[in-house]
C-alpha cells in the first residue's frame, strides 16, 4: 500500500513537472508569437513619385514622420516608386504598391493620386499637393468621402497675385507669356484666372501649351521671336520636373519670370510666389499618423496651405539687368543674393 502511495506521489510530481515545462514552453511560444506579430505590424507606406530619385521635398516628409515618432527602417517602412517623368507608368507602379499590401499610399500630384485610386478604393491615399476635388478624387475639402485625403494647393487663386507682383516689378510690361500644360485638369481654370488677371492690367497674354520637355524648348524658341516682357509659369508636374531647365532658358533670354514655388527661384528663376511645398510634405506626415491610428480618410478634411512666400533671386535680376523695386523687395520672405 505504501509503495502504491509513493508511486502516486511520484506520478503526481512528474505530472506537475511536465505541466510546469509545458506552461513555460507555451509562454515562450506566446512571447515569440507576440514579438513576431509586433514585427509584422510595422506599417508599410508606399510613396508614388511622378519624378525621379532627386526629390527636394522628401526630407520634409521624413522630418514630419520623425516629429511623430516614426523612424524609417525601425518602426515604419517606406516603399518608393518613381515614374521618372513618365506618367503612363504611374498605374503600374501603384499596382506594385497594392501587391505589397502597403497600409497607405502617399502621392505627390493629382495624376499619381488618380493612378493610385484607379487600382485601389480601399487603401488610404494621402496627397502632398494637388487639387483632388477638381479631379473628382474627393467629394469636398471638408469631407472627402473617398480613400483620398491630404493637402491641396490653391492654384487658380494665386495666379492673380503672381501677375500683380510681376506687373509691379515691371511697370512698363505690355506682353506676358504663360507656360502651362493643358493635360492637367485644373490647368484650364488656372489659365483662365491668369488671363483675367492679365487683362485687368491691360496685358497681352501669349499662351504656350506644353506637354513634353521638347514642347518647353520649342516654346522658348517661339518666345525669342515675339519677345514678351515677362513670363508666368503655372504649376504642373511637368514644369516642376524641368524647373531648372525652364529657369535656364528664361535667363538666357533675359526674361523676367514669376514661378509657382521656391524651387524655381533657387534654380535661377527671377522670383517665385506660392505655398511652402516642403511644409505641405511635412504636414502630410500628420495624415499618415492619423490614418495609422485608425482615422478614416473619407472623414479627414483636406487642408489648404497656410503659409505662402515670395522669394526673389537678386543674382538673376542683376544678370538680366533688372532693378527690383523696393516696394517688392520689402514684401519678400527670402532674397537670394
Amino acid at each position: 500500500m505504501r509503495i502504491a502511495m509513493n508511486q502516486r506521489i511520484f506520478n503526481s510530481a512528474l505530472i506537475t513537472r511536465h505541466l510546469v515545462v509545458a506552461i513555460a514552453f507555451s509562454a515562450m511560444l506566446f512571447a515569440f508569437g507576440s514579438y513576431a506579430q509586433a514585427q509584422s505590424k510595422i506599417p508599410r507606406i508606399g510613396i508614388l513619385f511622378v519624378g525621379g530619385r532627386d526629390q527636394p521635398h522628401l526630407e520634409a516628409f521624413k522630418q514630419g514622420l520623425r516629429e511623430r515618432g516614426y523612424l524609417e527602417g525601425k518602426n515604419i517602412l517606406l516603399e518608393y516608386r518613381y515614374a521618372n517623368g513618365n506618367e503612363e507608368r504611374l498605374t503600374e507602379l501603384a499596382s506594385e504598391l497594392v501587391k505589397l499590401r502597403v497600409d497607405l499610399i502617399v502621392v505627390t500630384a493629382d495624376v499619381s493620386a488618380q493612378a493610385a485610386q484607379n487600382v485601389t478604393k480601399t487603401i488610404p491615399i494621402v496627397m502632398t499637393t494637388g487639387d483632388p476635388v477638381s479631379w473628382g478624387l474627393a467629394e469636398s475639402l471638408a469631407r472627402p468621402g473617398s480613400n483620398v485625403t491630404g493637402l491641396t494647393v490653391l492654384l487658380a487663386e494665386l495666379s492673380g497675385k503672381r501677375v500683380e507682383i510681376l506687373r509691379e516689378t515691371l511697370p512698363t510690361m505690355t506682353r506676358l507669356a504663360t507656360l502651362w500644360s493643358p493635360r492637367e485638369r485644373v490647368a484650364t481654370g488656372v489659365f483662365k484666372e491668369t488671363k483675367a488677371a492679365a487683362e485687368g492690367f491691360s496685358l497681352q497674354l501669349q499662351s504656350y501649351e506644353v506637354t513634353t520637355i521638347q514642347d518647353i524648348e520649342k516654346a522658348f524658341t517661339e518666345m525669342a521671336k515675339v519677345r514678351p516682357n515677362g513670363l508666368i509659369v503655372l504649376l504642373t508636374p511637368l514644369v516642376t520636373l524641368h524647373s531648372k531647365r525652364i529657369a535656364e532658358l528664361a535667363l538666357h533670354q533675359r526674361l523676367a519670370g514669376v514661378y509657382p514655388t521656391r524651387q524655381f527661384a533657387e534654380e535661377g528663376g527671377l522670383m517665385a510666389y506660392g505655398p511652402l511645398i516642403g511644409d505641405l510634405y511635412r504636414r502630410a506626415a500628420t495624415y499618415v499618423d492619423k490614418i495609422l491610428k485608425g482615422a478614416k480618410p473619407a472623414e479627414l478634411p483636406i487642408e489648404q496651405p497656410t503659409k505662402f512666400e515670395l522669394v526673389i533671386n537678386l543674382k538673376t535680376a542683376q544678370q538680366i539687368g533688372l532693378t527690383i523695386p523696393q516696394s517688392v523687395l520689402y514684401r519678400a520672405d527670402k532674397v537670394i543674393r
